[in-house]
């Protein structure tokens, strides 16, 4: 991952300035499938929101490459059932357009429960959207977990043997 280069900082980029935590600012279009040298699709990790039949909104983080299992998030989160939030209620709901959500932002605004895919936690480091669609962070996974008061859970689909 690079280190701070002279791309404009987003607002999840000077909050965590603000905060003195470290990270790397990056400009990324996984659906094009052209990543940089070193990252790879599963490293990047999808910032989802749901609403829970009990707890309203909550935020599930898993890898790119990956299905969130919405039973095992609805058990861990205290619901019986949770589900996407429609994309034209996405915006009202966090603040962010589709493939802009992200933990950060939505924290400065919401206390949504947010729930992080343990793999993120085996891996140590992981990338998330920075608050615009093409331009994401590289964080240690703990530290962002730390700051966006996150749980690490198993939330993907399949065994975690992981």
């Amino acid at each position: 991952m690079s280190k701070k280069s002279k791309i404009k900082r987003t607002l999840v980029d000077q909050i965590l300035d603000r905060a003195k935590i470290e990270h790397d600012s990056l400009v990324l279009n996984a659906l094009t499938g052209d990543l940089p040298d070193g990252i790879e699709e599963a490293d990047i990790y999808k910032t989802l929101a749901l609403i829970g039949d009990k707890t309203g909104p909550i935020i599930g983080i898993i890898p790119l490459t990956e299905h969130l299992d919405e039973k095992k998030l609805a058990t861990i989160s205290g619901n019986k059932k949770v589900r996407m939030i429609p994309q034209k209620e996405l915006e009202k709901t966090t603040g962010y357009v589709h493939g802009a959500n992200n933990p950060v932002g939505i924290r400065q605004k919401h206390s949504y429960p947010i729930f992080i895919d343990k793999s993120a936690l085996v891996k140590g480091k992981m990338i998330v959207s920075a608050g615009e669609v093409g331009r994401s962070i590289g964080i240690d996974s703990q530290i962002l977990a730390d700051f966006v008061k996150a749980r690490f859970v198993d939330i993907i689909e399949g065994d975690l043997d992981r």
